[in-house]
C-alpha cells in the first residue's frame, strides 16, 4: 500500500473514532437533560436518530438499548400502549442480536430480565408465564457478573412489582436497589440518567416502606445530584 495512502486512511480512521466519541458523549448528556427536564419528545427523537444509523458498533447497541430502556418505562408508565409496543419489538430484536455476539452476556440477560418485565407491565396475565423467565435472565446477569449493577437493579425491580402472595418484597428491592447504588457509586459516573433513577427508585421504596427519613434523604439527594429534576 503507498504509503501516504496509508496514513490518510489511518487520519480517517482515527478522526472517525473521535467523532464517534463525541457524538456518543453528546447523546449521554441529550438523554441525561431530557429525563431530568421530563423531555420525552426529546429523548425519542434521540432514540429514534440513533435506530437509522447503520453499522452501529455493539457499543453503539448496547447505548441505545438503554435509552430505550428508558423510554418504555416512561410509554408504559402514560399507558401509551401502542407505542411501547413498538419500541419493546425494536428493543427485543436489539437484544437478540446482542445476545449472537457473546458480549457483555451478563448485561444482555439484565436487559431480557427487563424487556419480560415490560411484557408483564403490558398485561398482567403474562405474569405467572414470564414473571419466572424475567427471574432467570437477572440471575443469570448476576452469576456472569457479581458487579453488574444493572442486574442488580432488575432483581430489585422484580421483587418491588411483584405482588407479595407471590413472593414479592419492598425490603427485598430495596436491599438490591442497594447493592446496585454500591457497585454504581464505586465506578464514580458523571450525569448518568440510570444512575439518578436508581436514586428515584430507592426513595420510592423507602416511601413505601414507611421510612419517611430515608425516603426524603434520597429525594434530597436527587435533587443534589441534579437541580430542577422534574420527576422529584
Amino acid at each position: 500500500m503507498n504509503f501516504r495512502l496509508y496514513i490518510r486512511l489511518l487520519i480517517i480512521g482515527i478522526l472517525s473514532l473521535i467523532s464517534l466519541s463525541a457524538y456518543s458523549s453528546n447523546e449521554k448528556d441529550i438523554i441525561y437533560n431530557a429525563y431530568i427536564n421530563n423531555d420525552m419528545g426529546v429523548w425519542k427523537k434521540t432514540i429514534d436518530n440513533m435506530n437509522a444509523q447503520k453499522n452501529k458498533t455493539t457499543e453503539r447497541e448496547f447505548e441505545l438499548l438503554n435509552y430505550e430502556y428508558g423510554y418504555i418505562g416512561f410509554c408504559i408508565g402514560a399507558k401509551k400502549k401502542e407505542e411501547a409496543s413498538l419500541y419493546i419489538a425494536r428493543g427485543e430484536n436489539r437484544i437478540n442480536k446482542l445476545m449472537k455476539t457473546k458480549q457483555n452476556l451478563a448485561l444482555t440477560h439484565a436487559y431480557k430480565a427487563a424487556f419480560y418485565g415490560f411484557q408483564i407491565g403490558m398485561n398482567k396475565v403474562k405474569a405467572p408465564f414470564l414473571g419466572p423467565k424475567s427471574i432467570d435472565e437477572a440471575k443469570k446477569s448476576i452469576e456472569l457478573d457479581k458487579n453488574n449493577h444493572f442486574g442488580y437493579m432488575q432483581y430489585g425491580n422484580i421483587e418491588y412489582y411483584m405482588p407479595t402472595f407471590f413472593g414479592g418484597s419492598k425490603e427485598k428491592a430495596l436491599e438490591y436497589y442497594l447493592r446496585s447504588k454500591t457497585i454504581m457509586d464505586k465506578k464514580n459516573l458523571q450525569q448518568d440518567w440510570i444512575y439518578l433513577n436508581l436514586i428515584t427508585l430507592i426513595a420510592n421504596t423507602y416511601q413505601e416502606l414507611n421510612e419517611w427519613n430515608n425516603a426524603n434523604a434520597y429525594y434530597k439527594l436527587a435533587l443534589k445530584l441534579a437541580p430542577g429534576f422534574k420527576w422529584v
